[in-house]
């Protein structure tokens, strides 16, 4: 297979993948049961809509700052009016086309900051790795909190308790023989994984370094409470999933953030994969998927709006550069 051609399909199935679930989504679904939906929608308390789009803004503008705190120990100060703009158009462009935002930005932070494209870059691989941990930490607490509901759902689904047990056991051995294979071999390839798992500690290491590196971690936490803030708002648009807890509304945020992993903006998977997790505690379709069409549609018009403005405003701002 060519590069061109792997290219052009890790740009295309994302995007195929969300038009072919949102199809799914409609042919699954019964005229009655999407009019249901739809009325939901129309019916959701803009107050509340508004206050989700506000944890969603805030957590942009907390970005934008924290993108600083990485810059400062290379020897650079971005102005936030850029920063800001340049990560709305990025997550803008990533509607589009997977990962081309994490292209765009250091682009951009070269062109209107001088910042070096491998150092922007660099500082984006860090955000990254974090984002990570916070989602693996996020999904731990989740298990934690949640564990007698979720063994009881997979039961019901077919899958015993014992089972479970043996794949997570298989699944740890499995981890464990890698890293010692790993840590043992010459191999190319382990070489290279060697190298790369290297740099992502040194990037996470360089955090407790920096200056600024309380700024950095509270941030970090704020922004992914304006995260969860966001979804857990929306519960008081729906009738039926006012009651919620914000535990229970973490499986569905958990569920959601890897639905956004798969397709673009999660287009199709992400009030599916949200609907599915709400239905854990007795929340019946109809609901679920009118509290996941909200949740996703109101945050994509902030990202198209925004991101939208953002690739015009940019360069009017900084047209003597």
């Amino acid at each position: 297979m060519t590069t061109t051609l792997k290219k052009t399909l890790k740009n295309i199935l994302p995007i195929a993948l969300g038009v072919f679930l949102v199809w799914y989504w409609y042919n699954s679904t019964s005229e009655e049961d999407r009019e249901q939906i739809i009325y939901h929608i129309k019916e959701a308390d803009l107050f509340w809509v508004g206050i989700s789009i506000l944890f969603g803004v805030l957590a942009y503008i907390s970005r934008a700052i924290r993108w600083n705190y990485l810059l400062q120990p290379l020897g650079y100060r971005s102005r936030l009016s850029n920063n800001l703009l340049i990560i709305l158009m990025a997550y803008f462009a990533n509607l589009g086309i997977p990962r081309m935002g994490e292209i765009l930005r250091p682009t951009a932070l070269a062109t209107y900051e001088d910042v070096p494209f491998e150092k922007g870059l660099g500082t984006i691989v860090i955000e990254r790795v974090v984002d990570v941990i916070m989602l693996l930490s996020i999904i731990l607490v989740t298990l934690l909190l949640q564990t007698d509901i979720i063994l009881s759902f997979l039961q019901d689904k077919g899958l015993p308790i014992s089972s479970i047990l043996t794949l997570l056991g298989m699944g740890l051995a499995g981890f464990v023989i890698f890293i010692v294979f790993i840590k043992k071999s010459n191999h190319r390839l382990a070489l290279k994984v060697k190298s790369f798992l290297r740099g992502l500690l040194d990037g996470v290491l360089s955090i407790f370094r920096m200056k600024n590196k309380w700024g950095f971690i509270l941030h970090t936490l704020f922004i992914w409470g304006c995260y969860i803030g966001m979804l857990w708002v929306i519960k008081f648009t729906v009738p039926e999933t006012i009651d919620l807890t914000l535990s229970q509304l973490l499986v569905a945020f958990v569920a959601g953030a890897l639905a956004m992993m798969f397709t673009n903006g999660g287009i199709g998977l992400y009030p599916i994969a949200v609907s599915q997790a709400l239905a854990i505690y007795g929340i019946n379709t109809v609901s679920g998927d009118a509290f996941g069409w909200i949740m996703w549609i109101s945050q994509t018009i902030v990202l198209v709006v925004f991101g939208a403005i953002s690739f015009l405003l940019l360069p009017l701002l900084n047209r003597n550069r």
